[in-house]
């Protein structure tokens, strides 16, 4: 899991922008939508919606906008078209590798816009099947530092089947197996540990090195397709070295 960390730092960062242009809740809302479809809109039996939910409150997004989410999801509010949930699969610079998560109510749409960003940045798309199986879902915590015991985090998160604890910038990220998550979560939140964040992310399961120039080219294009208004997240096999951190910290 190194550098996972120095991803989720990023990955805050970004938060910040989209919510300063209410990207933030837009993306929330879909999950939200995309989730209550699926499963239902029982909060307590649909811990994916239960997830979306949970992250669109912690962005402080207004109660009637998660549940016309919800509604939308399962169909008593009408209007609009159809969201679905996309994984695509892509190169990037240097090959690496990419899953590009997008919920969108017009595929071809967004597809053309990935391509566009892919051949303008020195990406390609690839068949489906021939990057996915590099990575391995796994689930993610995210717990303010601020007035916690590592140590005591630490040891409750093992207890609890936790894959890996870190500290980093501020906080202590739990990562655990998929179908761990839940458990997890639980066990955090009965111990009066408060949660930042909690989803599901996909992991690299061999991240590749590149130098700094590399690095900082495949970030760029990363920071491109997750630009677009259709796209969730992105994910990579880049690892995230200090050497490529002080590379982007001195391009701002």
């Amino acid at each position: 899991m190194s550098g996972h960390s120095k991803w989720s730092t990023i990955k805050r960062k970004k938060g910040a922008n989209d919510a300063k242009r209410g990207k933030l809740f837009t993306r929330l809302g879909r999950e939200i939508t995309v989730a209550a479809r699926e499963g239902g809109g029982n909060i307590e039996a649909n811990f994916a919606l239960r997830l979306a939910v949970e992250r669109a409150r912690g962005a402080n997004m207004p109660k009637e906008n998660i549940e016309r989410a919800i509604k939308r999801g399962t169909g008593e509010e009408k209007g609009g078209t159809e969201i679905e949930d996309i994984l695509y699969e892509a190169y990037g610079p240097s090959g690496i590798a990419m899953l590009i998560q997008v919920m969108t109510d017009n595929r071809n749409r967004t597809l053309a816009e990935i391509k566009h960003v892919l051949s303008r940045q020195g990406g390609s798309m690839a068949e489906p099947g021939s990057v996915s199986w590099q990575f391995e879902q796994k689930g993610y915590l995210s717990l303010p530092a601020e007035g916690l015991d590592f140590d005591e985090v630490f040891m409750l998160a093992a207890d609890a089947g936790a894959d890996d604890v870190t500290l980093e910038d501020g906080y202590i990220e739990i990562v655990t197996p998929r179908d761990g998550l839940q458990a997890m979560q639980d066990a955090v939140r009965k111990a009066g540990k408060p949660i930042e964040d909690a989803k599901l992310e996909w992991v690299a399961k061999t991240p590749i090195e590149l130098d700094a120039d590399a690095g900082t080219k495949v970030m760029a294009l990363i920071e491109a397709l997750e630009d677009l208004d259709d796209t969730q997240a992105v994910y990579t096999n880049l690892h995230m070295t200090d050497e490529l951190m002080a590379a982007l910290e001195v391009a701002g």
